[in-house]
């Protein structure tokens, strides 16, 4: 990719804060993580494709690095489990043989397991050795007539979110508007209602979260033509552009499809959550909104008022149980301020969040959540977590995987948020769900176990007494 390519996708027209300075590759600091590099945003941006063969084309440590570390799942099909890798040694870098692997590693690929389409990610080595992915993929395509797309996200380009508007760009340029959508089943009319066709970006169906929110859709008529990418099939990302309306979920790191897809094709688009009772009534409100269908407002009212009486009546033991209880929320992007909201339906004080992964957009809505004082932590590493947690007295830490030991060896109860986690927390249902987490966490009797001096430590006086 060329620089201009680069500096084209982090000038950003449909964000508030463009004109604000931004770099392509930030320099690391020693003993911090990277925090993920493009090519790794890339890929996770478009693994969740469930019925594509995803080839990394590069050293076999890109692919074990990589492969199958979210938790999003597929109603169907399973080959996106699958990592492939050309698998290039120094010998191939030598005797320039990249490409001719990557040709054959295709081959393998669609003959072995016949995908809709083949994924080909670039990454660093033969990004610098000069292995023209684009020429080879459409070799490849006019061979075995499967559509083969070319994904140059090589890793320093760039951080993980420069990695995610490269992946929507790919998918606007060479996927959506290549095919028609279906018409709806004729068993599926119901009289009275319009169909509506919406599509979801930025939805990556963890946990299956996206199940929890398909069902109100369904009720209130509005199809979803695709998820990008939760869940997803090639053939819904090539009818994206058939939409009416496009809902970013929580996130503005795919915000240049739904630019594109508003400017080529006139969809409107809003951005929302699925966290928290509250926003996920907002987000059906926006809906109904944007279509200009009248009946459809005044059926998702109905609907949201049903369901919100029948959430806060099965929330009430719970908040009785978590109300007034101090979290340390310490997570990246959106979900820095999306489960603030979820957090504060529950009746708990969120006294600190991580901001480290944020745009700006971001923190705008954590001050607004929280308050102009909102204490918003840039520097996540243990110590600093640890201190926060003793200065504000904190009960819980929610964060991701890798903060795990840390609350453990510190013996505070943690709960995980990020992708690797086995629940589900959107929609009115998630909410019930993170309520029931977050109370088996707290009242684990392991804490207090934990917490009691060793028998060793005791004096042998107070012992006997």
């Amino acid at each position: 990719m060329k620089q201009k390519d680069i500096a084209a996708l982090l000038d950003e027209p449909a964000c508030a804060h463009n004109a604000k300075s931004k770099s392509g590759c930030a320099r690391p600091k020693p003993g911090s993580t990277a925090g993920g590099c493009a090519f790794d945003g890339a890929q996770i941006a478009l693994l969740p494709i469930a019925d594509v063969a995803h080839i990394v084309h590069g050293s076999i440590a890109c692919a074990g690095s990589s492969w199958d570390n979210r938790g999003a799942r597929s109603s169907g099909p399973t080959l996106y489990r699958i990592g492939m890798t050309t698998d290039l040694t120094e010998q191939d870098v030598i005797m320039g043989r990249g490409e001719k692997r990557l040709f054959h590693a295709i081959r393998q690929a669609v003959e072995s397991y016949a995908p809709a389409a083949v994924f080909v990610y670039n990454t660093c080595v033969p990004a610098l050795v000069g292995d023209d992915i684009s020429a080879v993929c459409k070799a490849a395509q006019e061979r075995w007539g499967v559509p083969v797309v070319p994904v140059d996200a090589a890793g320093f380009y760039g951080t993980k979110n420069l990695g995610n508007r490269i992946a929507g760009e790919t998918m606007v340029k060479y996927v959506c508007g290549t095919r028609e959508p279906d018409p709806p089943p004729p068993a599926s009319a119901r009289d009275g209602i319009t169909v509506h066709d919406i599509n979801l970006i930025g939805e990556y169906n963890i946990a299956g979260e996206l199940w929890h929110v398909l069902p109100l859709l369904d009720e209130l008529g509005l199809r979803v033509l695709c998820t990008l990418s939760g869940d997803a099939r090639y053939c819904e990302v090539q009818t994206m552009h058939r939409a009416e309306v496009n809902m970013m979920v929580c996130s503005k790191a795919m915000i240049n499809v739904a630019r594109k897809l508003k400017e080529a094709w006139g969809t409107p688009w809003f951005e929302g959550s699925f966290y928290g009772v509250g926003d996920v009534s907002q987000a059906l409100r926006d809906f109904a909104r944007l279509t200009g269908d009248a009946d459809l407002g005044d059926r998702t009212e109905a609907l949201i008022a049903r369901e919100e009486a029948r959430i806060h009546a099965a929330l009430e033991p719970w908040r009785v149980r978590l109300r007034g209880k101090k979290v340390l929320l310490y997570t990246g992007g959106v979900k820095s301020w999306s489960v603030i909201s979820a957090l504060q339906d529950l009746g708990m004080q969120v006294v600190a969040t991580g901001t480290k992964k944020s745009t700006e957009e971001d923190k705008a809505r954590i001050r607004e959540l929280m308050g102009s004082d909102a204490l918003m932590i840039e520097d996540g590493n243990p110590r600093a977590l640890l201190n926060i947690v003793r200065e504000q007295q904190v009960d819980i830490l929610i964060a991701g995987g890798r903060n795990m030991y840390t609350a453990l060896k510190a013996r505070i109860p943690f709960l995980d948020i990020n992708q690797e986690r086995e629940f589900g927390y959107a929609g009115y249902t998630g909410m019930l769900e993170l309520a029931r987490q977050l109370a088996l966490t707290l009242e684990s009797p392991v804490w207090e176990a934990v917490r009691r001096p060793a028998p060793w430590s005791i004096p042998a006086a107070a012992t006997e007494a």
